[in-house]
Protein backbone atom coordinates (compact mmCIF):
# COMPACT_ATOMS: atom_id res chain seq x y z
CA UNK A 1 0.00 0.00 0.00
CA UNK A 2 1.77 3.11 -1.22
CA UNK A 3 1.34 6.46 0.51
CA UNK A 4 0.43 8.04 -2.84
CA UNK A 5 -2.71 5.94 -3.30
CA UNK A 6 -6.41 6.25 -2.50
CA UNK A 7 -6.08 2.97 -0.61
CA UNK A 8 -3.74 4.57 1.90
CA UNK A 9 -5.86 7.69 2.35
CA UNK A 10 -8.90 5.55 3.20
CA UNK A 11 -6.81 3.24 5.39
CA UNK A 12 -5.23 6.10 7.34
CA UNK A 13 -8.54 7.90 7.85
CA UNK A 14 -10.15 4.75 9.27
CA UNK A 15 -7.15 4.01 11.52
CA UNK A 16 -7.01 7.58 12.87
CA UNK A 17 -10.73 7.66 13.66
CA UNK A 18 -10.63 4.20 15.27
CA UNK A 19 -7.47 5.07 17.22
CA UNK A 20 -9.03 8.01 19.04
CA UNK A 21 -12.29 6.11 19.57
CA UNK A 22 -10.57 3.31 21.50
CA UNK A 23 -9.42 3.41 25.13
CA UNK A 24 -5.66 3.92 25.41
CA UNK A 25 -5.01 0.38 26.72
CA UNK A 26 -6.37 -1.16 23.48
CA UNK A 27 -4.76 1.16 20.95
CA UNK A 28 -1.59 -0.89 20.55
CA UNK A 29 -3.77 -3.76 19.27
CA UNK A 30 -5.24 -1.51 16.58
CA UNK A 31 -1.82 -0.19 15.54
CA UNK A 32 -0.32 -3.68 15.45
CA UNK A 33 -3.15 -5.04 13.30
CA UNK A 34 -3.21 -1.97 11.04
CA UNK A 35 0.58 -2.05 10.59
CA UNK A 36 0.59 -5.72 9.61
CA UNK A 37 -2.31 -5.12 7.21
CA UNK A 38 -0.33 -2.22 5.72
CA UNK A 39 2.74 -4.44 5.30
CA UNK A 40 0.83 -7.45 4.00
CA UNK A 41 -0.78 -5.35 1.27
CA UNK A 42 2.50 -5.78 -0.68
CA UNK A 43 3.06 -9.50 -0.08
CA UNK A 44 1.28 -11.29 2.74
CA UNK A 45 3.91 -14.02 3.15
CA UNK A 46 6.57 -11.55 4.25
CA UNK A 47 4.61 -10.81 7.40
CA UNK A 48 6.09 -14.07 8.72
CA UNK A 49 9.59 -12.68 8.11
CA UNK A 50 8.68 -9.43 9.88
CA UNK A 51 7.27 -11.37 12.85
CA UNK A 52 10.37 -13.57 13.10
CA UNK A 53 12.64 -10.50 12.85
CA UNK A 54 10.65 -9.03 15.74
CA UNK A 55 10.47 -12.09 18.00
CA UNK A 56 14.19 -12.97 18.04
CA UNK A 57 15.58 -9.59 19.25
CA UNK A 58 12.70 -9.25 21.72
CA UNK A 59 13.44 -12.66 23.27
CA UNK A 60 17.21 -12.11 23.16
CA UNK A 61 16.88 -8.73 24.92
CA UNK A 62 14.74 -10.25 27.68
CA UNK A 63 17.20 -13.08 28.19
CA UNK A 64 20.05 -10.54 28.22
CA UNK A 65 18.29 -8.63 31.01
CA UNK A 66 18.02 -11.77 33.16
CA UNK A 67 21.73 -12.54 33.25
CA UNK A 68 24.77 -10.77 34.64
CA UNK A 69 27.19 -12.94 32.71
CA UNK A 70 29.15 -10.80 30.26
CA UNK A 71 29.78 -13.82 28.04
CA UNK A 72 26.10 -14.77 27.92
CA UNK A 73 25.09 -11.19 27.13
CA UNK A 74 27.61 -11.05 24.30
CA UNK A 75 26.33 -14.37 22.96
CA UNK A 76 22.73 -13.10 22.99
CA UNK A 77 23.79 -9.85 21.34
CA UNK A 78 25.61 -11.83 18.65
CA UNK A 79 22.54 -14.00 18.13
CA UNK A 80 20.26 -10.99 17.66
CA UNK A 81 22.67 -9.29 15.26
CA UNK A 82 23.35 -12.52 13.35
CA UNK A 83 19.65 -13.18 12.77
CA UNK A 84 18.96 -9.63 11.62
CA UNK A 85 21.97 -9.34 9.33
CA UNK A 86 21.61 -12.96 8.21
CA UNK A 87 18.07 -12.46 6.93
CA UNK A 88 19.01 -9.14 5.33
CA UNK A 89 22.03 -10.71 3.64
CA UNK A 90 20.12 -13.75 2.40
CA UNK A 91 17.32 -11.76 0.80
CA UNK A 92 19.28 -8.73 -0.37
CA UNK A 93 22.89 -9.77 -1.01
CA UNK A 94 23.02 -13.50 -1.76
CA UNK A 95 22.29 -13.07 -5.47
CA UNK A 96 24.71 -10.14 -5.74
CA UNK A 97 27.53 -12.17 -4.17
CA UNK A 98 26.72 -15.18 -6.36
CA UNK A 99 26.69 -13.08 -9.54
CA UNK A 100 29.96 -11.35 -8.61
CA UNK A 101 31.70 -14.65 -7.83
CA UNK A 102 30.37 -16.17 -11.05
CA UNK A 103 31.93 -13.32 -13.08
CA UNK A 104 35.26 -13.64 -11.24
CA UNK A 105 35.38 -17.43 -11.65
CA UNK A 106 34.37 -17.19 -15.31
CA UNK A 107 37.45 -15.01 -15.92
CA UNK A 108 39.49 -18.03 -14.76
CA UNK A 109 37.40 -20.40 -16.88
CA UNK A 110 35.86 -21.93 -13.76
CA UNK A 111 32.20 -22.88 -13.79
CA UNK A 112 30.51 -23.31 -10.41
CA UNK A 113 26.88 -23.76 -9.46
CA UNK A 114 26.26 -21.06 -6.86
CA UNK A 115 23.08 -20.53 -4.80
CA UNK A 116 20.50 -18.10 -6.20
CA UNK A 117 17.36 -16.89 -4.43
CA UNK A 118 14.45 -16.28 -6.81
CA UNK A 119 12.21 -14.21 -4.56
CA UNK A 120 11.26 -10.56 -4.37
CA UNK A 121 13.15 -8.41 -1.88
CA UNK A 122 10.88 -7.96 1.18
CA UNK A 123 9.84 -4.33 1.21
CA UNK A 124 11.34 -2.30 4.07
CA UNK A 125 13.67 -5.08 5.29
CA UNK A 126 16.70 -2.75 5.44
CA UNK A 127 14.78 -0.27 7.57
CA UNK A 128 13.19 -2.57 10.13
CA UNK A 129 16.41 -4.61 10.41
CA UNK A 130 18.32 -1.50 11.48
CA UNK A 131 15.46 -0.66 13.86
CA UNK A 132 15.71 -4.03 15.64
CA UNK A 133 19.53 -3.96 15.62
CA UNK A 134 19.55 -0.62 17.41
CA UNK A 135 17.11 -2.05 19.98
CA UNK A 136 19.21 -5.04 20.96
CA UNK A 137 22.46 -3.02 20.91
CA UNK A 138 20.91 -0.35 23.17
CA UNK A 139 19.71 -3.03 25.60
CA UNK A 140 23.20 -4.57 25.63
CA UNK A 141 24.77 -1.17 26.31
CA UNK A 142 22.34 -0.52 29.16
CA UNK A 143 20.86 2.50 27.37
CA UNK A 144 17.38 0.95 27.16
CA UNK A 145 15.35 -1.36 29.36
CA UNK A 146 13.90 -4.27 27.37
CA UNK A 147 10.23 -4.02 26.46
CA UNK A 148 8.45 -6.91 28.20
CA UNK A 149 5.16 -6.54 26.36
CA UNK A 150 5.61 -8.38 23.06
CA UNK A 151 2.55 -6.76 21.48
CA UNK A 152 3.81 -3.23 22.12
CA UNK A 153 7.30 -4.14 20.90
CA UNK A 154 5.86 -5.73 17.75
CA UNK A 155 3.69 -2.66 17.16
CA UNK A 156 6.79 -0.47 17.51
CA UNK A 157 8.80 -2.49 14.98
CA UNK A 158 5.91 -2.66 12.50
CA UNK A 159 4.55 0.88 13.11
CA UNK A 160 3.26 1.63 9.62
CA UNK A 161 4.27 5.28 9.01
CA UNK A 162 8.08 4.68 9.06
CA UNK A 163 7.99 0.91 8.39
CA UNK A 164 8.80 0.77 4.68
CA UNK A 165 11.21 3.69 4.11
CA UNK A 166 11.92 5.33 7.44
CA UNK A 167 12.82 7.45 9.24
CA UNK A 168 14.79 4.74 11.06
CA UNK A 169 13.39 5.64 14.46
CA UNK A 170 15.28 4.70 17.62
CA UNK A 171 13.33 2.25 19.82
CA UNK A 172 14.25 4.21 22.93
CA UNK A 173 12.34 7.15 21.47
CA UNK A 174 9.45 5.30 19.85
CA UNK A 175 8.52 2.50 22.26
CA UNK A 176 7.72 4.74 25.28
CA UNK A 177 5.26 6.65 23.11
CA UNK A 178 3.04 3.57 22.84
CA UNK A 179 2.50 3.79 26.60
CA UNK A 180 1.66 7.51 26.54
CA UNK A 181 -2.05 8.38 26.21
CA UNK A 182 -2.63 10.54 23.13
CA UNK A 183 -5.66 12.79 23.07
CA UNK A 184 -7.03 14.41 19.90
CA UNK A 185 -5.34 17.80 19.62
CA UNK A 186 -6.50 20.10 16.84
CA UNK A 187 -3.20 21.95 16.54
CA UNK A 188 -1.15 18.74 16.45
CA UNK A 189 -3.50 17.14 13.92
CA UNK A 190 -3.37 20.27 11.74
CA UNK A 191 0.45 20.22 11.89
CA UNK A 192 0.52 16.51 11.03
CA UNK A 193 -1.78 16.97 8.06
CA UNK A 194 0.35 19.88 6.87
CA UNK A 195 3.46 17.67 6.97
CA UNK A 196 1.60 15.05 4.96
CA UNK A 197 0.35 17.55 2.39
CA UNK A 198 3.81 19.05 1.96
CA UNK A 199 5.17 15.53 1.50
CA UNK A 200 2.52 14.78 -1.14
CA UNK A 201 3.40 18.06 -2.89
CA UNK A 202 7.10 17.11 -3.05
CA UNK A 203 6.31 13.60 -4.29
CA UNK A 204 3.38 14.07 -6.65
CA UNK A 205 3.99 17.57 -8.03
CA UNK A 206 7.80 17.57 -8.24
CA UNK A 207 9.34 14.08 -7.98
CA UNK A 208 6.82 12.21 -10.13
CA UNK A 209 6.85 14.96 -12.77
CA UNK A 210 10.65 14.91 -12.94
CA UNK A 211 10.67 11.10 -13.11
CA UNK A 212 9.44 11.14 -16.71
CA UNK A 213 12.37 13.28 -17.85
CA UNK A 214 14.98 11.40 -15.84
CA UNK A 215 13.75 7.95 -16.86
CA UNK A 216 13.63 8.86 -20.54
CA UNK A 217 17.38 9.56 -20.48
CA UNK A 218 18.75 7.17 -17.85
CA UNK A 219 16.82 4.14 -19.12
CA UNK A 220 18.67 4.60 -22.43
CA UNK A 221 21.81 6.27 -21.12
CA UNK A 222 24.11 4.97 -23.88
CA UNK A 223 21.95 6.71 -26.49
CA UNK A 224 22.60 10.21 -25.13
CA UNK A 225 25.48 12.57 -24.46
CA UNK A 226 26.01 16.15 -23.41
CA UNK A 227 23.01 18.29 -22.52
CA UNK A 228 20.40 15.50 -22.13
CA UNK A 229 22.65 13.68 -19.64
CA UNK A 230 23.48 16.89 -17.84
CA UNK A 231 19.83 17.97 -17.60
CA UNK A 232 18.63 14.55 -16.44
CA UNK A 233 21.37 14.38 -13.79
CA UNK A 234 20.47 17.78 -12.35
CA UNK A 235 16.78 16.88 -12.40
CA UNK A 236 17.48 13.59 -10.65
CA UNK A 237 19.12 15.44 -7.76
CA UNK A 238 15.78 17.08 -7.10
CA UNK A 239 13.70 14.03 -7.97
CA UNK A 240 15.36 11.80 -5.37
CA UNK A 241 15.30 14.51 -2.73
CA UNK A 242 11.61 15.32 -3.25
CA UNK A 243 10.72 11.63 -3.49
CA UNK A 244 12.49 10.54 -0.32
CA UNK A 245 11.91 13.69 1.72
CA UNK A 246 8.27 13.53 0.63
CA UNK A 247 7.94 10.00 2.00
CA UNK A 248 9.59 10.99 5.28
CA UNK A 249 7.28 14.00 5.70
CA UNK A 250 4.18 11.89 5.06
CA UNK A 251 5.40 9.34 7.61
CA UNK A 252 6.23 12.02 10.19
CA UNK A 253 2.90 13.75 9.58
CA UNK A 254 0.82 10.56 9.82
CA UNK A 255 2.54 9.64 13.08
CA UNK A 256 1.99 13.15 14.43
CA UNK A 257 -1.74 12.99 13.72
CA UNK A 258 -1.85 9.89 15.94
CA UNK A 259 0.22 11.64 18.63
CA UNK A 260 3.66 10.13 17.88
CA UNK A 261 6.85 12.12 17.28
CA UNK A 262 9.34 10.79 14.72
CA UNK A 263 12.80 12.22 14.12
CA UNK A 264 13.52 14.74 11.37
CA UNK A 265 15.05 13.03 8.34
CA UNK A 266 16.00 15.92 6.02
CA UNK A 267 17.14 19.46 6.70
CA UNK A 268 17.61 21.27 3.36
CA UNK A 269 20.61 19.12 2.36
CA UNK A 270 21.47 21.01 -0.82
CA UNK A 271 22.34 24.08 1.26
CA UNK A 272 25.21 22.15 2.89
CA UNK A 273 28.64 23.77 2.61
CA UNK A 274 30.63 20.51 2.91
CA UNK A 275 30.22 16.78 2.43
CA UNK A 276 30.18 16.31 6.21
CA UNK A 277 27.40 18.87 6.56
CA UNK A 278 25.50 17.23 3.70
CA UNK A 279 25.33 14.02 5.72
CA UNK A 280 24.13 15.95 8.77
CA UNK A 281 21.22 17.11 6.63
CA UNK A 282 20.53 14.14 4.30
CA UNK A 283 18.79 10.95 5.54
CA UNK A 284 19.58 11.99 9.09
CA UNK A 285 18.11 8.85 10.66
CA UNK A 286 20.52 6.64 8.64
CA UNK A 287 23.61 8.84 8.95
CA UNK A 288 23.15 9.19 12.72
CA UNK A 289 22.53 5.40 12.97
CA UNK A 290 25.79 4.68 11.12
CA UNK A 291 27.60 7.20 13.33
CA UNK A 292 26.33 5.75 16.62
CA UNK A 293 26.43 2.04 15.83
CA UNK A 294 29.33 1.76 13.38
CA UNK A 295 31.59 4.81 13.09
CA UNK A 296 32.03 5.51 16.81
CA UNK A 297 32.51 1.80 17.76
CA UNK A 298 35.17 1.59 15.03
CA UNK A 299 37.03 4.39 16.78
CA UNK A 300 35.48 7.43 15.12
CA UNK A 301 37.99 10.27 14.95
CA UNK A 302 39.72 9.38 18.23
CA UNK A 303 42.63 7.36 16.81
CA UNK A 304 44.36 9.73 14.44
CA UNK A 305 43.73 10.94 10.91
CA UNK A 306 44.65 7.68 9.19
CA UNK A 307 42.26 5.59 11.26
CA UNK A 308 39.55 8.25 10.90
CA UNK A 309 39.84 8.09 7.11
CA UNK A 310 39.70 4.29 7.16
CA UNK A 311 36.61 4.40 9.37
CA UNK A 312 34.90 6.82 6.98
CA UNK A 313 35.68 4.54 4.05
CA UNK A 314 34.29 1.47 5.82
CA UNK A 315 31.13 3.27 6.99
CA UNK A 316 30.27 4.67 3.58
CA UNK A 317 31.14 1.45 1.78
CA UNK A 318 28.53 -0.18 4.02
CA UNK A 319 26.20 2.78 3.49
CA UNK A 320 26.34 2.19 -0.26
CA UNK A 321 25.84 -1.54 0.16
CA UNK A 322 22.89 -0.92 2.51
CA UNK A 323 21.18 1.06 -0.24
CA UNK A 324 21.45 -1.66 -2.83
CA UNK A 325 23.17 -4.89 -3.79
CA UNK A 326 25.10 -3.55 -6.76
CA UNK A 327 28.40 -1.97 -7.70
CA UNK A 328 26.65 1.28 -8.64
CA UNK A 329 25.48 1.77 -5.05
CA UNK A 330 28.85 0.74 -3.64
CA UNK A 331 30.56 3.25 -5.94
CA UNK A 332 28.16 5.94 -4.76
CA UNK A 333 29.02 5.17 -1.15
CA UNK A 334 32.76 5.08 -1.85
CA UNK A 335 32.54 8.45 -3.65
CA UNK A 336 30.98 10.01 -0.56
CA UNK A 337 33.69 8.45 1.61
CA UNK A 338 36.31 10.07 -0.64
CA UNK A 339 34.53 13.41 -0.37
CA UNK A 340 34.62 13.16 3.42
CA UNK A 341 38.22 11.93 3.53
CA UNK A 342 39.20 14.73 1.16
CA UNK A 343 37.53 17.21 3.48
CA UNK A 344 39.53 15.92 6.44
CA UNK A 345 42.89 15.78 4.64
CA UNK A 346 42.67 19.04 2.70
CA UNK A 347 41.08 21.19 5.43
CA UNK A 348 44.22 23.26 6.30
CA UNK A 349 45.18 23.57 2.62
CA UNK A 350 41.72 24.85 1.65
CA UNK A 351 41.72 27.35 4.51
CA UNK A 352 45.14 28.67 3.38
CA UNK A 353 43.98 28.90 -0.26
CA UNK A 354 40.83 30.78 0.77
CA UNK A 355 42.96 33.27 2.68
CA UNK A 356 45.30 33.88 -0.26
CA UNK A 357 42.36 34.36 -2.64
CA UNK A 358 40.74 36.80 -0.25
CA UNK A 359 37.65 34.64 0.22
CA UNK A 360 38.02 34.75 4.01
CA UNK A 361 37.18 38.46 3.79
CA UNK A 362 34.07 37.67 1.75
CA UNK A 363 32.27 35.11 3.93
CA UNK A 364 29.00 35.16 1.97
CA UNK A 365 30.71 34.57 -1.37
CA UNK A 366 32.95 31.93 0.20
CA UNK A 367 29.93 30.18 1.74
CA UNK A 368 28.01 30.29 -1.55
CA UNK A 369 30.96 28.75 -3.41
CA UNK A 370 31.23 25.94 -0.87
CA UNK A 371 27.49 25.22 -1.17
CA UNK A 372 27.75 25.20 -4.98
CA UNK A 373 30.72 22.81 -4.94
CA UNK A 374 29.07 20.49 -2.40
CA UNK A 375 25.86 20.36 -4.45
CA UNK A 376 27.78 19.40 -7.59
CA UNK A 377 29.77 16.72 -5.77
CA UNK A 378 26.53 15.20 -4.49
CA UNK A 379 24.94 15.51 -7.95
CA UNK A 380 27.88 13.75 -9.61
CA UNK A 381 27.60 10.90 -7.10
CA UNK A 382 23.87 10.56 -7.88
CA UNK A 383 24.85 9.38 -11.38
CA UNK A 384 26.00 6.06 -9.92
CA UNK A 385 22.99 5.86 -7.61
CA UNK A 386 20.51 6.27 -10.48
CA UNK A 387 22.22 4.41 -13.32
CA UNK A 388 20.78 0.98 -14.12
CA UNK A 389 24.22 -0.56 -14.64
CA UNK A 390 27.84 0.33 -14.00
CA UNK A 391 28.39 0.67 -17.77
CA UNK A 392 25.57 3.22 -17.93
CA UNK A 393 27.04 5.14 -15.00
CA UNK A 394 30.49 5.31 -16.59
CA UNK A 395 28.95 6.44 -19.89
CA UNK A 396 27.00 9.24 -18.21
CA UNK A 397 29.99 10.37 -16.13
CA UNK A 398 32.28 10.48 -19.17
CA UNK A 399 29.83 12.02 -21.67
CA UNK A 400 28.31 14.88 -19.66
CA UNK A 401 30.24 17.41 -21.73
CA UNK A 402 30.35 15.61 -25.07
CA UNK A 403 28.44 18.28 -26.99
CA UNK A 404 26.81 17.60 -30.31
CA UNK A 405 25.44 20.09 -32.80
CA UNK A 406 22.78 21.28 -32.86
CA UNK A 407 22.83 21.24 -29.06
CA UNK A 408 19.15 20.46 -28.50
CA UNK A 409 18.74 17.79 -31.18
CA UNK A 410 19.40 14.83 -28.85
CA UNK A 411 16.73 15.45 -26.22
CA UNK A 412 14.09 12.69 -25.96
CA UNK A 413 10.50 13.61 -26.94
CA UNK A 414 9.40 14.03 -23.31
CA UNK A 415 11.54 17.21 -23.16
CA UNK A 416 9.46 18.75 -25.97
CA UNK A 417 6.82 19.91 -23.45
CA UNK A 418 8.35 23.04 -21.88
CA UNK A 419 5.17 23.92 -19.98
CA UNK A 420 5.23 20.61 -18.14
CA UNK A 421 8.89 21.06 -17.22
CA UNK A 422 8.16 24.65 -16.25
CA UNK A 423 5.61 23.47 -13.69
CA UNK A 424 8.24 21.23 -12.09
CA UNK A 425 10.88 23.97 -12.03
CA UNK A 426 8.35 26.46 -10.63
CA UNK A 427 7.40 23.98 -7.91
CA UNK A 428 11.10 23.54 -7.05
CA UNK A 429 11.39 27.32 -6.62
CA UNK A 430 8.37 27.28 -4.31
CA UNK A 431 9.95 24.44 -2.33
CA UNK A 432 13.27 26.25 -1.99
CA UNK A 433 11.51 29.44 -0.87
CA UNK A 434 9.58 27.53 1.81
CA UNK A 435 12.73 25.75 2.96
CA UNK A 436 14.64 29.04 3.14
CA UNK A 437 11.90 30.62 5.27
CA UNK A 438 11.84 27.53 7.51
CA UNK A 439 15.59 27.49 8.03
CA UNK A 440 15.72 31.19 8.86
CA UNK A 441 12.82 30.81 11.30
CA UNK A 442 10.83 33.37 9.33
CA UNK A 443 8.00 30.95 8.58
CA UNK A 444 7.44 30.28 12.29
CA UNK A 445 7.41 34.02 12.96
CA UNK A 446 4.90 34.58 10.17
CA UNK A 447 2.55 31.92 11.59
CA UNK A 448 3.19 32.48 15.32
CA UNK A 449 0.06 33.48 17.16
CA UNK A 450 -2.04 33.35 14.00
CA UNK A 451 -5.52 31.74 14.17
CA UNK A 452 -5.75 28.06 13.33
CA UNK A 453 -7.84 28.82 10.23
CA UNK A 454 -4.71 30.25 8.56
CA UNK A 455 -3.00 26.84 8.86
CA UNK A 456 -6.10 25.15 7.46
CA UNK A 457 -6.25 27.70 4.61
CA UNK A 458 -2.62 26.91 3.72
CA UNK A 459 -3.52 23.21 3.79
CA UNK A 460 -6.44 23.73 1.40
CA UNK A 461 -4.10 25.69 -0.87
CA UNK A 462 -1.66 22.76 -0.87
CA UNK A 463 -4.49 20.33 -1.70
CA UNK A 464 -5.54 22.54 -4.61
CA UNK A 465 -1.96 22.75 -5.92
CA UNK A 466 -1.56 18.96 -5.71
CA UNK A 467 -4.84 18.32 -7.54
CA UNK A 468 -4.07 20.91 -10.20
CA UNK A 469 -0.39 20.20 -10.84
CA UNK A 470 0.11 16.66 -9.53
CA UNK A 471 1.07 13.63 -11.60
CA UNK A 472 -1.16 10.75 -10.56
CA UNK A 473 0.66 7.73 -11.99
CA UNK A 474 1.17 6.00 -8.62
CA UNK A 475 4.92 6.08 -9.22
CA UNK A 476 6.58 3.96 -6.49
CA UNK A 477 8.77 5.76 -3.97
CA UNK A 478 12.43 5.33 -4.89
CA UNK A 479 13.44 4.03 -1.47
CA UNK A 480 10.92 1.17 -1.59
CA UNK A 481 13.57 -0.86 -3.42
CA UNK A 482 15.91 -0.65 -0.41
Amino acid sequence: MAFNSLHFLIFFSVVALAYFSLPHRHRWVLLLGASYYFYMSWKAEYAVLLLFSTAVPWAAALAMDRTDSRGARRLLLGLGIAVGLGLLSAFKYLNFVSDSLRVILAAWSISLDLPYLRVLLPVGISFYTFHTLSYIIDVYRGQLRPERHFGIFAAGVAFFPPLVAGPIERPRNLLPQFRTPHRPDERRIADGLWFMLWGFFLKIVIADRLAGYVDAVYNDAAGFSGLPLLAATYLYSYQIYCDFAGYSLIAIGAARVLGFSLMENFRRPYSAASAAEFWRRWHISLSSWLRDYLYIPLGGNRRGTGRRCLNLFVVFFICGLWHGAGWTFITWGVLHSLYLIGGVVTGPLRAKAAGRLGLSRLPRLHGALKVLITFHLATFAWIFFRANTMDDAVHVATHLFSWRTPLFSDFPPVFSNPADLGIALGAILVMEAVHFLQEKGMLREMLAGKPLWITWAASYGAVFAILLFGVFRKTPFIYFQF
